[in-house]
């Protein structure tokens, strides 16, 4: 039975019925068309991808970036946890230690000094002896300098534990004073000391009071304490210069191991050198004396342990062709290096203990037989570029006394000042 009009289907309804040919919203095959596609045209691949993401509403879904958690940062330990860390792994064996950023350019036995403050220099001495201590494999010298990510094998090391005295607070309220009382000079980073002759600069057998240790009142609260960067024998008085963080230590060393800072010694000397001026360049090298001490001897190139040593000298006053004073300007670093050298041109320092080798030669009266040798001056790039640092120090009261009783004047120009620096 037919309707009274035309079907859905119908002609009527703009096509034929179900049964016929799509309409113009169902291309061939029945399958949806793309929306605003024209009639036999294959939608564009940008017009499907949007139709993808239309839902049945009509609007398009809008996907919202997911914001990563925040991930939290372990705290950094501290340094006093690094060690105690440190020391109590190695004394189970043989460990590898990795150096770091902040160690790049350390010398090894400095390396050791700051992980292990529990050992003596002459056990770190002792063990980079032994080939103990290897970096990366190979045998190293206490003086090599290390590298960031270089690996460091320590053997097992029998350490002490650090007595854990109560502190005293007048102890350490006296330290702080006489520290500042022989600080010629000192900003955020660096401090220049007037080290006394007789103190010395760091521990070794039987010494139980020494700069190194002393330091250790001016620790800040992070765990960062003031670094030595160069020494001075535990005779010797005058400018010693320290470092009061690491950036500041790795900076200086790399200064006075470019031979950048410059050093000016004054010494009182037995007779008078021939040659007002001269320079003074041999080879030096340890050697073991009959009483068992240690002392650099001159050795000839190519000796084992034999390094070269520069020494530029001016004489600046004379007593009666007797005694010299000398302006000593280094241009190497050896151990002992002026004290050698001054023997060596035959005119060793007055009251040096290893090196004075003349035969019945009296000292004159009034003057105390305590070492001449006095670190008057040292001139540096500041390590943060602030300009340059340029320190005196006075005569120690031993050396004061012998200037007032042979007549010398201290104050005028030091003509070592503008003697080659190679």
């Amino acid at each position: 039975m037919k309707t009274g009009g035309k079907g859905p289907g119908s002609k009527g309804a703009g096509g034929k019925g179900t049964g016929g040919k799509a309409t113009g919203n169902s291309p061939r095959g029945g399958k949806p068309s793309s929306a605003g596609a024209p009639r036999g045209k294959r939608p564009s691949h940008d017009a499907r991808r949007r139709a993808a993401a239309r839902p049945a509403g009509g609007e398009e879904r809008v996907q919202r970036p997911v914001r990563p958690r925040p991930v939290e940062e372990a705290p950094k330990p501290t340094r006093a946890q690094v060690k105690a860390e440190t020391a109590q792994v190695l004394s189970t064996g043989v460990q590898q230690l990795v150096v770091t950023p902040d160690e790049n350019e350390m010398r090894i036995d400095r390396f050791l000094e700051a992980r292990f403050p529990q050992l003596s220099f002459s056990h770190i001495q002792r063990i980079v002896r032994k080939g103990e201590l290897r970096v990366d494999g190979k045998r190293a010298d206490s003086k090599d300098r290390l590298t960031e990510g270089q690996t460091v094998r320590i053997p097992p090391l029998k350490l002490e534990p650090q007595e854990q005295r109560p502190r005293s607070l007048k102890a350490d309220t006296d330290t702080v004073e006489f520290l500042r009382s022989i600080t010629l000079y000192e900003d955020d980073d660096v401090i220049v000391l007037n080290k006394p002759a007789g103190l010395a600069v760091q521990g070794g057998s039987g010494t139980t009071r020494h700069v190194d240790q002393m330091l250790e009142v001016l620790t800040d609260k992070s765990g960062q304490k003031p670094r030595l960067v160069h020494r001075l024998d535990k005779d010797t008085a005058g400018c010693l210069v320290i470092a009061k963080s690491r950036f500041a230590a790795a900076t200086l060393a790399k200064t006075f191991r470019s031979r950048s800072a410059r050093k000016v010694y004054w010494a009182l000397v037995a007779g008078v050198p021939r040659v007002r001026q001269g320079r003074i360049s041999t080879y030096l090298a340890r050697e073991e004396a009959y009483d068992g001490d240690q002392r650099m001897a001159v050795a000839k190139h190519g000796e084992d342990g034999a390094m070269h040593a520069v020494t530029y000298y001016a004489v600046v006053e004379t007593a009666a062709q007797k005694l010299g004073w000398l302006s000593l300007k280094p241009v190497t670093g050896r151990t002992h290096q002026l004290r050698a050298h001054a023997a060596h041109i035959g005119h060793p320092i007055i009251g040096d203990p290893k090196y004075f080798n003349i035969q019945n030669w009296e000292l004159p009266g009034g003057i105390q037989n305590k070492l001449h040798l006095l670190a008057r001056r040292i001139v540096l790039p500041h390590p943060r570029g602030k300009g340059t640092i340029d320190v005196s120090a006075p005569l120690p009261p031993h050396m004061r006394q012998s200037w007032n009783l042979l007549g010398f004047d201290d104050a005028p120009y030091d003509p070592i000042v503008e003697a080659p620096d190679e």
